[in-house]
């Protein structure tokens, strides 16, 4: 499973991309406002820094599909080939996606909370399907299990579509989905850092610490042996 952060602050993704295995960044228009700098420079900042062949996901803004496709064309030529055009899941955006398609023009359909929607985005010729884990929690539904049955749709069918599910609250929720085996997952910054934040994982490693130092000297490491 890929994992990507879904965030625009640069010193956050240097951070994580200096700990953690990264495989892309996500953004939203959300999240570049949330960064208040002006869009492409954000984004082309990212870019330089993730490679120009990691996967980045940039959202379109228009409403219609025109103007989505025109959308498309801008950010992949400011931001590159690799780069993946989102694309929301509703009438205008399936009509988008199909003509991106025959262009060879990378896309991911999001703002999904229904697995038709997310079948729908694949036949149009989606790469990615977004599914909102929480948000579809918090309309009553089961987050989880929806992205399950989109998985299960796809492997049915033959779908080359892989998943993108995004809006986690914890990682439980990232493991679960991690282990039926989808294709990425898109994950807050906080969210990430506390896959390994566990007191018993600290106190673990202070042991470790505290029992070398009574053998050969606290402070001491394997390498002043």
């Amino acid at each position: 499973m890929k994992l990507l952060i879904d965030d625009a602050h640069m010193e956050v993704i240097r951070r994580l991309y200096e700990f953690y295995p990264i495989d892309g960044v996500t953004t939203n228009p959300s999240i570049l406002a949330k960064s208040g700098r002006p869009p492409y420079e954000a984004l082309k900042e990212i870019r330089a820094f993730i490679g120009k062949d990691a996967d980045l996901h940039v959202q379109v803004l228009a409403m219609d599909a025109e103007g989505m496709v025109k959308d498309a064309h801008r950010i992949v030529a400011e931001l590159g080939d690799a780069t993946l055009v989102k694309i929301p899941c509703i009438p205008e955006g399936f009509k988008a996606m199909k003509a991106l398609a025959k262009e060879g023009i990378r896309t991911t359909g999001t703002a999904i909370y229904t697995a038709m929607q997310a079948y729908l985005a694949a036949k149009s010729g989606a790469e990615y399907t977004a599914p909102y884990i929480n948000r579809i929690d918090n309309m009553g539904f089961n987050g989880i299990q929806v992205t399950k049955e989109i998985q299960d749709i796809f492997e049915n069918h033959g779908f080359r579509t892989s998943m993108l599910a995004a809006s986690f609250k914890n990682s439980q929720q990232v493991l679960e989905l991690c282990r039926y085996g989808i294709g990425a997952a898109t994950v807050a910054p906080d969210v990430i850092e506390s896959f390994v934040k566990n007191q018993a994982i600290t106190a673990a490693v202070d042991d470790f610490v505290k029992d070398f130092g009574e053998l050969a000297g606290m402070g001491k490491t394997m390498s002043d042996c």
